[in-house]
């Protein structure tokens, strides 16, 4: 089955989809690589009031001029620090292509992305590699034989597995049992409209064209019971909102109850293919879709989870085959689906690919070549920065009593911040990669991955492991692990810049760790304790404020429909409630800290802008982008975060020295009246 390694909502690492801590000085600091000073004004609209709207204030002749490139769904800053990342990754490559690595791993890194790169061989090769699998799916005759199959790492099920710590033990690795086994998003499968009835349409002819490339002389008809079979799943599967239910998706039970949970598995069978054959106990995400999932496997004939499998199968591979199969997967999960144009450049599809399969390979060479020391040093300092200003925050706090503040404060002396790449980087040793066989180095990588992490099942729980890799443009907290991690392709212009003013700093990378901080006291969060285990360590009238405040929280969000002329599909306030505390109280916790930093002092004006003023505009910066109307559609039906121009301005309506550092008043279209505000962290 498809291995899914972080599975439910109390595993889920949070991700943001983010200093110079120097006191203010008397004149401007040294020219920033945006602007003169961190913000690239150039791009502000003055003609809109920052009350009215403050992403289009600060960002309006960007989003104005600005086109989204063709091979991509969303545009902004992520992407553009991204498209960097991914420039310095390649040139990395390129020059160990021309100058062979002796270094091992750096060999398989360089060999991955040449049988990528090979498309001549890919072309020659056509079906063969995949040829293996679809044999063993076609020769299947029994229960048995499906159960061989559906427990198979790499083959598609109605759930999946994955190794994480036990949040009853975080010193302990626990299998975890989650949903799956959809094509699409749920709510694809299950909403009414025109425009989700062209996506199921569009859907079924992408089955179909993948199941005639494999040879299924009656590709039609194939896809339409493959169809058939997965919408029976998407009716029994749990809502994204509600797979973030902490309490409800952790149900530990022996492998006894499994099967009583679950009848219709051979789950010996499944677990023996798996690599996980002495498995005794477990953790039950979305235990009903569990049950009910399985139940289809006796309910659906043998035949048809046969060509479910090989569509799956065949579709997961498709980057990996011949360009009939890239092509037809591309069409369907980007242009329809995201409204992109056009394909990716090979090259940084390439990048991406060896990134994610030999990522701590490639990282540590980019790390070596991009990442400065005095980075992590700077990085360190703010942090415990923005810690400190927390831990102000929390002993202040009105709605929180004492009991709770002190397990706040213990919880929060515990964080663990990782900066740039891990202590260790992973050995390699183990994974055979070769310059010819495109096809067969995916299937080692992801063989290899699987088996690292089931032989750590009966071994202490690594707190040192990463699951982002240095180049990545983002950042995560563990709740399980009570860890905030940062890596090194993060730490660039718009969010750190050595020589951009310290409250651009603070608004940008500032509230992006305060943001990941936030996560650990977020809705979900804060059902963890220091330790990573569930534990409940709220009085009863402390969280019913805390409740309080996040339903307001939920209903500002949920008032935004960014998609236009559609007033129907509007940010999901429960699914994206995590997040929203998150860059809420990161702003709440970077701003703290930035005034701290000034020690009393006024800051400089700069630009013609205050330093409060700089602040949250850095923010607002942070957030600029544009995304295709089909992608903003998938986004509010399948992601925790909300979109980038609401995220962009939102949290500063809460915050009340944003209205005092614009002047914002009852008259403008943003302001919320004092009673109304959210004041959380």
């Amino acid at each position: 089955m498809r291995t899914s390694f972080l599975l439910t909502a109390y595993a889920i690492i949070y991700v943001i989809t983010l200093i110079s801590s120097a006191s203010a000085v008397a004149a401007p600091p040294p020219k920033a690589t945006l602007g003169t000073f961190g913000i690239e004004t150039r791009q502000m609209d003055l003609s809109i009031k920052p009350g009215d709207d403050f992403y289009g204030y600060v960002n309006g002749k960007w989003l104005a001029k600005t086109t989204i490139p063709a091979d991509k769904s969303r545009y902004g800053s992520f992407d553009i620090l991204r498209e960097k990342s991914e420039s310095d990754l390649h040139s990395l490559l390129s020059e160990h292509i021309e100058s062979p690595p002796t270094d091992p791993t750096l060999k398989k890194v360089v060999d991955l992305y040449i049988s990528w790169m090979d498309e001549a061989t890919i072309e020659r090769r056509g079906i063969a590699p995949l040829r293996p699998d679809l044999d063993r799916i076609s020769a299947a005759k029994n229960k048995t034989d499906l159960m061989k199959l559906i427990g198979s790492p790499q083959m598609s099920a109605p759930f999946s597995f994955g190794i994480q710590p036990d949040p009853a033990n975080t010193k302990r690795y626990k299998v975890f049992i989650g949903q799956a086994g959809l094509g699409m998003g749920r709510d694809y499968y299950l909403n009414e409209g025109p425009e989700y009835d062209a996506f199921r349409t569009a859907y079924q002819g992408h089955i179909a064209t993948i199941l005639q490339l494999t040879g299924d002389a009656d590709s039609r008809d194939s896809a339409m019971e493959v169809f058939d079979l997965e919408m029976a799943l998407a009716q029994v599967q749990w809502s994204p909102a509600r797979q973030r239910d902490v309490q409800a998706t952790y149900n530990p039970m022996n492998r006894d109850a499994l099967m009583q949970l679950a009848p219709n598995v051979d789950w010996p069978v499944v677990f023996d293919a798996s690599g996980l054959g002495d498995t005794q106990h477990v953790v039950v995400g979305e235990i009903s879709a569990i049950a009910d999932g399985a139940a289809l496997l006796d309910l659906v004939p043998l035949n048809t989870w046969k060509k479910y499998l090989t569509f799956h199968r065949a579709s997961d591979t498709a980057s990996l085959l011949p360009k009939a199969f890239d092509e037809a997967n591309f069409d369907f999960k980007n242009r329809t689906m995201r409204g992109v144009k056009e394909q990716r450049e090979r090259w940084k599809r390439g990048v991406t690919l060896v990134d994610r399969n030999i990522g701590d390979g490639l990282g540590k060479a980019y790390v070596e070549k991009h990442f400065p020391p005095e980075h992590k040093s700077q990085m360190e300092q703010l942090v415990n920065n923005l810690l400190a200003a927390l831990k102000s925050r929390i002993d202040t706090l009105a709605w929180m009593d004492d009991a709770t503040r002190a397990e706040a404060l213990k919880k929060l002396a515990t964080f663990d911040p990782r900066i740039g790449y891990p202590a260790r980087w992973r050995d390699y040793s183990g994974l055979t990669i070769k310059p010819n066989t495109l096809f067969e180095n995916i299937q080692n990588a992801r063989q290899f991955e699987w088996e690292r992490r089931v032989n750590r099942l009966k071994k202490p729980v690594d707190r040192d492991e990463w699951h982002m890799t240095p180049p990545t443009v983002n950042a995560y907290y563990s709740p399980l692990m009570n860890q905030i991690t940062f890596p090194a392709a993060i730490l660039q212009p718009p969010f750190f810049d050595g020589s951009a003013d310290s409250a651009v700093n603070y608004g940008g990378i500032g509230a992006v760790i305060g943001h990941e901080i936030g996560h650990g006291f977020d809705d979900q969060g804060r059902e963890f304790d220091e330790n990573g285990q569930i534990r409940n360590w709220w009085t009863a009238e402390t969280l019913k404020r805390f409740s309080a405040a996040t339903e307001e929280l939920s209903e500002q969000y949920s008032a935004y429909c960014p998609i236009p002329g559609n007033d129907k599909t509007c940010v999901n306030g429960a699914l994206t409630m995590g997040e929203n505390i998150g860059d809420l109280g990161g702003m709440q916790m970077a701003y703290t800290a930035y005034r701290r930093s000034l020690e009393g002092r006024q800051a400089p004006v700069i630009g013609g802008f205050t330093g409060d003023q700089r602040f949250f505009m850095a923010w607002a910066q942070v957030w600029r982008g544009k995304s295709r109307n089909d992608a903003l559609l998938n986004l509010l039906l399948t992601n925790p975060h909300a979109p980038e121009m609401v995220r962009g301005q939102n949290p500063q309506r809460n915050i009340d020295a944003w209205y005092e550092a614009f002047g914002v008043t009852e008259d403008d279209a943003m302001y919320l009246h004092p009673e109304n505000r959210v004041r959380i962290w």
